[in-house]
């Protein structure tokens, strides 16, 4: 299921949460949503689910606008960051529900996947763990059989197994049955593994949006020692984006066609050099520092 968001605008009151959002995710890959705190990815998920509708602008899957569509939101599932059950629920009367809401639901997955995870269907939610309760939202949302799923800190409160699981199941439905995700999270090393492309979100837009492919083809890290540190000319030569100096080692972040790096490092005649990939978290500190959301130090009393 193709997602095409184009000009999409969200405010409350005066408060902007969405702006002017241009985003368009393939059918049957992972999409990452990252972003600081604030900066309006649940926001946005919502807009993409349905839930909210966007102010201007439109939000479609295979060209079919999602909101107040029940054709489409059959094959949309979002999981909010908190899963929410009816109060008393048990996963078997949740069952129900979703069965009654979503066309391709499938009562075989969800009789192995309960087993599978061992939560019994007559037990109430509420009284489950917060980890418990995660796999429970899980278990519903794969027998619901989507064509996308919106994920919002999706293994948040997941012990390692779990979160190995959760991942080799949806890695099934990507692969087999087309299954589209984006998911938000703030585990940047997880998104790493887990997307095929990234979006960076700050003040309610989308700052960055790339294949991580394209990215690794891109952008690198040069740690690089010198006898006597060459003049500026040297960043200029090679796109330093961003350096940091300490004694005589140089460590860097190159941007731009880096088929050649190697060649225009030798010319200044290093001492050693290493040509590293950069991974999502330095990318994502990177790109949000040049907003001036940075660390910074601080001293408390």
């Amino acid at each position: 299921m193709k997602l095409a968001v184009n000009g999409a605008d969200k405010s409350f009151g005066k408060k902007k949460a969405v702006q002017q959002i241009d985003l368009t995710i393939t059918e049957g890959t992972i999409h990452g949503l990252l972003g600081s705190n604030g900066a309006g990815k649940t926001t946005l998920m919502k807009v993409l689910s349905g839930i909210y509708k966007a102010d201007s602008g439109t939000v479609s899957y295979d060209g079919k606008n999602i909101y107040e569509n029940p054709d489409v939101k059959n094959n949309v599932i979002f999981m909010h960051d908190i899963p929410f059950f009816f109060k008393g629920a048990t996963l078997k009367k949740m069952a129900s529900f979703y069965k009654a809401m979503y066309v391709n639901w499938s009562d075989e997955r969800f009789v192995k996947l309960s087993a599978h995870f061992g939560i019994k269907p007559d037990k109430q939610l509420n009284q489950l763990s917060k980890g418990m309760k995660r796999q429970a939202a899980f278990i519903l949302a794969f027998s619901a059989r989507p064509k996308m799923m919106l994920l919002d800190e999706p293994f948040d409160g997941l012990d390692p197994i779990m979160r190995k699981q959760v991942k080799n199941i949806l890695m099934q439905d990507i692969a087999n049955h087309g299954m589209t995700v984006v998911a938000s999270s703030h585990n940047l090393r997880e998104m790493e593994d887990l997307c095929d492309s990234v979006s960076i979100m700050h003040d309610g837009k989308i700052l960055f949006h790339k294949e991580l492919t394209d990215i690794r083809g891109t952008h690198c890290k040069l740690q690089i020692a010198f006898k006597e540190l060459p003049e500026d000319k040297f960043f200029t030569d090679l796109n330093v984006v961003h350096q940091t100096v300490k004694g005589r080692i140089i460590t860097c972040i190159v941007k731009g066609d880096i088929s050649n790096l190697e060649e225009k490092v030798t010319k200044y005649n290093p001492l050693m050099y290493d040509i590293l990939p950069l991974t999502l978290e330095e990318i994502f500190t990177y790109e949000m520092g040049e907003l001036g959301y940075e660390i910074s130090n601080i001293i408390v009393e």
